[in-house]
């Protein structure tokens, strides 16, 4: 085989390939975004817990 001969693949495996790829770049898209989501709940969360605490030592 010469270097600028390209192996020869079957498109019916690029595109599976494809798709694959696709999917799972979709599902750890989806990962990252409810990680991220969790992380800020949480903080928010924080924020509030110490909000109300900060809150009652005012009032009472």
């Amino acid at each position: 085989m010469n270097a600028n001969e390209s192996p020869k693949r079957s498109f019916g495996r690029t595109v599976v390939a494809a798709l694959v790829f696709l999917v799972a770049a979709w599902l750890l898209l989806g990962l990252v975004v409810h990680v991220i989501s969790f992380i800020f709940s949480t903080l928010i969360f924080l924020v509030l817990v110490v909000a109300v605490i900060w809150a009652l030592k005012v009032l009472l």
